[in-house]
């Protein structure tokens, strides 16, 4: 049987799912508890919809590298527009709901994992910008297209799939053998190297040498 926060989680989830409105009262009532009880696992009615939130979200996001950094962020794409158009009451709640100058707590982990594909990308030479601004250009293009697919009659994958390749191209580029690195791409693979494995640098000399390798990506 089901504790009473398993309860709420799932009574929660199902109202959300189901595009009704998700009220304190109406949580309760589908978990058969009193309000107190909802208040002591989860501090208030919005808690308890971060946690769902966060617990649905957590799952697109859990991908397992393939070791190439280019079909992890396809794949990450890919995946962000599903969750979306499989629970567009989640993803509104999400994303369709900002408030000026507070980022969302909930999707923070996506976005630091977002940053670390880029990282790897960039470990191969294959970043055009930062990893933190590559990952702020993809994440924005990512979000607008779903919720634009979200309100589409029949969603336009074809869409989906052209403006995800224009977004890699504005922050990617794929290194050939005849083809030579230009000063930002390898000073942002070296950031990367480095960042990884700082080998004898002190704090000192890495933080130094990361602002000139910073200044050189420029």
């Amino acid at each position: 049987m089901q504790n009473a926060r398993d309860r709420l989680l799932l009574a929660a989830a199902e109202l959300l799912e189901s595009g009704a409105t998700v009220s304190t009262r109406a949580v309760c009532d589908r978990a058969g508890v009193q309000a107190p009880t909802l208040y002591h696992h989860f501090g208030s009615k919005q808690g308890l919809i971060d946690t769902v939130a966060n617990h649905g979200f957590t799952q697109y996001t859990a991908i397992e590298s393939s070791g190439d950094p280019l079909d992890d962020l396809r794949e990450g794409w890919d995946r962000h527009v599903r969750f979306g158009l499989e629970h567009p009451s989640f993803y509104g709640l999400l994303y369709g709901r900002v408030e000026p100058g507070k980022p969302c707590a909930v999707t923070a982990p996506a976005h630091a994992a977002l940053r670390d594909r880029f990282t790897a990308a960039a470990a191969q030479g294959m970043l055009k910008v930062p990893a933190a601004d590559a990952a702020e250009q993809l994440l924005a293009a990512n979000v607008g297209i779903t919720l634009t697919l979200i309100s589409q009659p029949e969603p336009d994958f074809e869409l989906s799939r052209r403006v995800r390749e224009a977004a890699l191209a504005g922050v990617l580029h794929t290194p050939t053998t005849d083809t030579p690195a230009t000063r930002a791409s390898a000073a942002l693979t070296l950031r990367a190297l480095v960042g990884n494995d700082p080998g004898d640098l002190t704090p000192g000399e890495r933080g130094l040498l990361g602002e000139l390798l910073d200044r050189l990506a420029r």
